[in-house]
C-alpha cells in the first residue's frame, strides 16, 4: 500500500510512495507522532534526479528488513530539497559543521523537537568503502536514544546553540573598494587551469557566476586576462562531453578534469545561467561560436523542458534504461544510457556519414569511455568535440562544406534514434526561482543576439505563466512550486530575487512597462518579507514557520547564486531606473555586510563580486526612442549589441509604453524621436549626452563609456 507521500505533488516524494518505509512529508502530522511515541525522527533529504538518492532508495528504502527497523524505532520524513530549501539549509549546515562535508541524499536524525543530533549523507546498507552501514547506524542511534537520552539532548542543544551564533558581522560601514575585486581576480588566476580551462582539478563544476564576474572585470578594468579565463573555460565546456553534443544543453558537471566525462543529470538552473554566460561571451569576444552554444541550449530547454502552458520543468535524470533492456520487466537503469553510443550503432544509423561524425566527436571502435566501477560505459562512446571540421576535411579528402553537411545529416539521424530510447526521468515540477533565471536567459539572448528576437516571446510567455499561476495578487505572495495544476509553498527570497532578475531583463528586451511594474512590486514584497533591518541582506525565509529552526542568510554563490547576490544586482538596476533613495541605502548595506566574505574568500561569492564590479563601473542608461519595427531603430539596437556593456540598462521607449513609463521613469518623459527618426539617449546617473540619431553617433557615445 502506498504511504502518506502518495498525496504529495513533489516528483521526489512520489518516487518513494510505494516504499515499505512509513514515510511522512515534512509537517505537523509527523512531528506529533514523534512526540506522542517518543521516537527520534529520521529525516531523508534529496531530489528527484539525484543519482545517489536513487541508489540509497534501492538499497535501503525499498528493502523490507531495513524498513522494519525504520518503522519500529523512528518516525521517517522525506523532504524534497528543491521544494523546501529552507528545511534543507538548516540540516545541511548541521551536517557540514559536524562532518566537514555535505551532499545528497542527506540523512539526519532529529529529536521530536526537530533539533539534529546525528547526520551524514549516503549510507550503504552494510559497511563498505569506509562508510558505516545504514543498518548499523540505525541500530546505534536507536540504542543511544533509548539508553543515553540525556547525552543526546544535551548534544543537540549545544549544536543548535552553536549554529544560531554563526554569521555575526563585524559592524563595518564602508562598501568594499575595487582592491577587493583585484584580489579576487588574482585568486581566480592562481586556481585557473590554463591547459584545460576551469578552476582547480576534477571534478569540475560549471559555476557561471564566476565567469560573469571575470567578464565584468575585463569590462571594468580593460585587462584581458579575466575575460580570457572566462572564454577559455566556456569554450572547453562547450567542446567537452559535459555538453550534449547532439541535443544541446549541459550536464550537471564533469567527473574528470578534461570536461570529457559528465555526470549526466541536466538541471534547469544550469541551462539558464550558462546561457547568460555564453550570450555575454558572444558579445565580449564577437565570436559566433558562443552565440551558437547559447542558441542550442535554449533549443534544448524549449524542446525538452518546456511546459505547454509556458513554464519550464526542473530537471532530467542522469539514469535511464539502456536501449537493449527497453521493455524488460526488471530493467536496470544506468547512468548516461540515453546519451552514449557504441561505434556499431553510429555506423548503422549514420551510414556513409559515420566516418566524419566519429572523427568529429572522438568516437572509437570499442568505445572511448574510461572504465567505470559499474561497467556502464564499457565499450561505449561519450561524444565530445575532438577535431575541427577543416582537419576532418583534410584527412578524408572532402571539402569543409561536405563535412558540415555530413555532420548535420548524421546528427539528425542519431538524434532521431536517440528519441526512440527510454528517456531519463523528467522532474516536471515548475519552480519559480529557476524559471526566473530562465526568463532572464531567454530575454537576454533575445536582446543581445543578432537573430534572437524570437526568444523574447518565449520569455514573455513564461513570465505570463508565473504571473497567472504562481503570483497570488490578493495575498501579495509568490508561490514556489507548480505541478499538474497545483501551486503551493510560499516563495523564498530566491524566488523573488530570481524572478525580479528575469523581469528586469524582459523589460529591457520588450519594453512592456508591466514587467517593470511587477518587478518593483515583487522587490517591495521581498524587502518586506525577508530584509534584515538590523544587519542588511535578505534572509532565505520569512521566519514564520516554527518548524524551520534557523532563519538563515545564504552567503555562498554555488550552483545557484545567493539571494542577496542577485538581490543587490536587482537593486542596482532598479535604482538606476527609478532613483529611489531607499534602494541606494540597501545596496550599500548589502555590500558592507558581505565585505569580509568578499575580502577573505572572494571565490565563494562570485555573483556578489559581479554586483560589486557593476557598482564600481556604474550603470549607464541607453534609451532607444522609436517604434519596434522601424529600420532606423533596429540599426541603433544593433549598435548597442556590438558593445560589451554588461552594466548598461537598455530602455525601449515607444508610443505603446511612453505614458506607462512616464509615471515610473519620469526622467524619460522628454525623450522623443527627433525629426521623426529613431533616437538614442545615452545617460549616466540620469545625466545624458547629446542624442544620437545615426549608428555612427551612437557608436561614438557608447565607445566613450
Amino acid at each position: 500500500m502506498p504511504n502518506t507521500l502518495a498525496s504529495e505533488q513533489s516528483p521526489y516524494l512520489l518516487q518513494h510512495q510505494d516504499n515499505p518505509v512509513d514515510w511522512y512529508p515534512w509537517g505537523e502530522a509527523a512531528f506529533t507522532r514523534a512526540r506522542l511515541e517518543d521516537k527520534p525522527i529520521f529525516l531523508s533529504i534529496g531530489y528527484s534526479t539525484c543519482h545517489w538518492c536513487h541508489v540509497m532508495a534501492h538499497e535501503s528504502f525499498e528493502n523490507a528488513e531495513v524498513a522494519e527497523l525504520l518503522n519500529r524505532d523512528f518516525v521517517s520524513i522525506k523532504v524534497d530539497r528543491e521544494e523546501r530549501p529552507d528545511v534543507d539549509r538548516v540540516y545541511m549546515m548541521f551536517v557540514q559543521s559536524t562532518t566537514g562535508s555535505g551532499g545528497w541524499p542527506m540523512s539526519v536524525w532529529l529529536t521530536p523537537g526537530l533539533d539534529p543530533f546525528y547526520g551524514g549523507t549516503y549510507y550503504p546498507p552494510t559497511s563498505r568503502w569506509g562508510r558505516p552501514g545504514f543498518v548499523d547506524v540505525l541500530a546505534e542511534v536507536a540504542r543511544v536514544w533509548k539508553h543515553e537520552r540525556e547525552k543526546v539532548m544535551q548534544s543537540a542543544a549545544t549544536i543548535m546553540g552553536r549554529l544560531r551564533s554563526l554569521g555575526a558581522t563585524e559592524g563595518r560601514v564602508e562598501v568594499p573598494g575595487a582592491a577587493v575585486l583585484d584580489a579576487a581576480m588574482r585568486d581566480f588566476a592562481e586556481a585557473f587551469d590554463d591547459r584545460r580551462g576551469g578552476f582547480g582539478n576534477a571534478p569540475k563544476f560549471p559555476r557561471p557566476s564566476e565567469l560573469l564576474f571575470l567578464m565584468r572585470e575585463q569590462a571594468r578594468t580593460g585587462a584581458v586576462e579575466p575575460g580570457t579565463m572566462a572564454l577559455e573555460t566556456l569554450r572547453a565546456m562547450a567542446l567537452g562531453g559535459m555538453r550534449d553534443q547532439l541535443g544541446g544543453g549541459f550536464h550537471r558537471y564533469s567527473v574528470d578534469g578534461d570536461w570529457r566525462v559528465p555526470h549526466f543529470e541536466k538541471m534547469l538552473y544550469d541551462q539558464a545561467q550558462l546561457v547568460l554566460a555564453y550570450v555575454e561571451a558572444a558579445r565580449l569576444s564577437d565570436d559566433r561560436y558562443f552565440a551558437d552554444v547559447a542558441a542550442d541550449t535554449l533549443a534544448y530547454v524549449e524542446r525538452d523542458l518546456g511546459d505547454p502552458e509556458g513554464g519550464f520543468y526542473s530537471a532530467e535524470d542522469a539514469d535511464s534504461v539502456p536501449p537493449e533492456q527497453a521493455g524488460e520487466a526488471h530493467a536496470h537503469k544506468s547512468e548516461g544510457a540515453f546519451y552514449i553510443w557504441t561505434d556499431e550503432e553510429i555506423r548503422e544509423v549514420a551510414g556513409a556519414d559515420a566516418e566524419p561524425f566519429m572523427l568529429r566527436f572522438g568516437a572509437l571502435p570499442g568505445g572511448n569511455a574510461p572504465s567505470d566501477p559499474q561497467g556502464e560505459f564499457t565499450g561505449r562512446n561519450l561524444l565530445y568535440t575532438a577535431r575541427a571540421v577543416e582537419d576532418i576535411a583534410s584527412e578524408t579528402g572532402r571539402t569543409s562544406a561536405d563535412v558540415e553537411s555530413a555532420l548535420e545529416r548524421a546528427g539528425v539521424a542519431l538524434l532521431e534514434r536517440r528519441a526512440s530510447r527510454p528517456r531519463p526521468h523528467l522532474d516536471d515540477k515548475i519552480l519559480t526561482a529557476w524559471n526566473g533565471l530562465m526568463i532572464a536567459a531567454f530575454a537576454r539572448a533575445g536582446r543581445l543576439l543578432d537573430d534572437g528576437q524570437r526568444y523574447v516571446g518565449v520569455a514573455r510567455r513564461a513570465a505570463t505563466f508565473l504571473r497567472t499561476r504562481l503570483w497570488q495578487a490578493d495575498r501579495q505572495i509568490l508561490l514556489r512550486r507548480y505541478r499538474h495544476g497545483h501551486a503551493a509553498v510560499d516563495g523564498y527570497a530566491e524566488d523573488y530575487a530570481y524572478l525580479i532578475f528575469g523581469l528586469i531583463e524582459l523589460f529591457q528586451a520588450d519594453g512592456d512597462a508591466e514587467w517593470l511594474e511587477w518587478a518593483l512590486t515583487l522587490q517591495r514584497r521581498q524587502d518586506a518579507l525577508f530584509w534584515d533591518a538590523g544587519e542588511g541582506g535578505w534572509f532565505s525565509t520569512t521566519g514564520r514557520d516554527p518548524s524551520v529552526l534557523l532563519r538563515l542568510k545564504e552567503d555562498y554563490d554555488g550552483a545557484e547564486p545567493a539571494a542577496s547576490s542577485i538581490g543587490v544586482l536587482n537593486l542596482l538596476a532598479l535604482s538606476h531606473l527609478t532613483a529611489e533613495p531607499e534602494m541606494t541605502l540597501r545596496i550599500k548595506t548589502v555590500f558592507t555586510l558581505f565585505a569580509a566574505r568578499a575580502e577573505q574568500a572572494g571565490r565563494s561569492v562570485p555573483m556578489m563580486l559581479a554586483a560589486l564590479s557593476t557598482y564600481h563601473s556604474g550603470m549607464p542608461q541607453i534609451v532607444l526612442a522609436g517604434e519596434p519595427h522601424d529600420g532606423d531603430r533596429e540599426q541603433l539596437a544593433a549598435v548597442v549589441r556590438r558593445h560589451y556593456l554588461p552594466g548598461a540598462l537598455t530602455i525601449p521607449l515607444t508610443a505603446f509604453n511612453r505614458d506607462s513609463l512616464a509615471g515610473m521613469l519620469p526622467w524619460t518623459e522628454a525623450m522623443q524621436p527627433l525629426d521623426g527618426r529613431a533616437t538614442a539617449y545615452v545617460c549616466r546617473e540620469f545625466a545624458c549626452l547629446e542624442p544620437a540619431r545615426s549608428p555612427e553617433e551612437l557608436d561614438e557615445r557608447l565607445a566613450g563609456l
